[in-house]
């Protein structure tokens, strides 16, 4: 892949995180304020790329759109899709699904918290897998090459004081979780979030995970795992419905 289609998939990243001006990604990227407009400029034609009125760039509606028809193709969302929906109609969390697809793990679906509460995550969105309870419960049920592969460009960032920033110290939770059969977010992508998420594993192997998210003083850990039992016929009743 040139070099400019690595950095154009970068900004496009970048601006699906936050909007950024011109300023903000020409420093991000280290590149001269000229030479960013112009990558901007070429993003925007092809759609994937607009301009707000604030002069911030973010996703353009084409990419947008492209994302909506890949989403729409994976089985698992459709599948799952009912299903979640019956679970967030029990138990009021916000409810994540994440696929894993060829070496990432991505938001394929979500239902708001009852309250109102919203989320950082977006569908469509690639996980925060070192920090994440979908990622963790996937990457647990991984063999090492593979784990290997998806946690690959993990920059291993330290967001709370409870966030993994190590490859050694994962693999220990990850054992954990493999023997348990969920995983957690202890507050470690955002302090005051938290969730239980377990997987969703056909006869062909791991392919997905769910999840409960809470604001931590409104419900803990602890009161977040009584719903595990619901949320493990629920992922595995999408794996009965995937097949084979």
């Amino acid at each position: 892949m040139s070099q400019s289609v690595k950095r154009a998939a970068r900004i496009v990243d970048s601006i699906a995180a936050e909007p950024k001006s011109v300023v903000q990604l020409a420093e991000e990227f280290e590149l001269h304020r000229s030479t960013m407009f112009r990558e901007l400029q070429s993003l925007e034609e092809v759609g994937y790329a607009r301009r707000r009125k604030d002069g911030t760039y973010t996703l353009g509606f084409h990419l947008v759109s492209l994302a909506q028809s890949s989403l729409e193709s994976i089985d698992l969302r459709d599948v799952a899709s009912s299903l979640l929906r019956r679970l967030h109609k029990v138990v009021g969390n916000t409810v994540h699904l994440a696929a894993l697809m060829d070496d990432s793990i991505i938001y394929v679906d979500k239902v708001e918290d009852a309250s109102g509460v919203r989320m950082y995550s977006r569908v469509g969105a690639p996980v925060r897998t070192h920090c994440s309870g979908v990622g963790k419960a996937i990457l647990a049920h991984l063999d090492v090459g593979q784990r290997d592969t998806v946690l690959a460009s993990t920059d291993w960032r330290k967001y709370t004081e409870n966030t993994i920033t190590t490859r050694s110290g994962l693999d220990v939770e990850l054992a954990a979780i493999a023997e348990q059969g969920w995983a957690v977010d202890d507050g470690e992508f955002e302090d005051f979030v938290n969730c239980v998420a377990v997987p969703i594993v056909t006869r062909a192997g791991i392919v997905g995970a769910l999840s409960l998210t809470a604001i931590r003083m409104v419900e803990d850990l602890d009161q977040l795992k009584t719903r595990l039992p619901l949320m493990q016929q629920t992922a595995q009743q999408i794996a009965r419905e995937l097949g084979p």
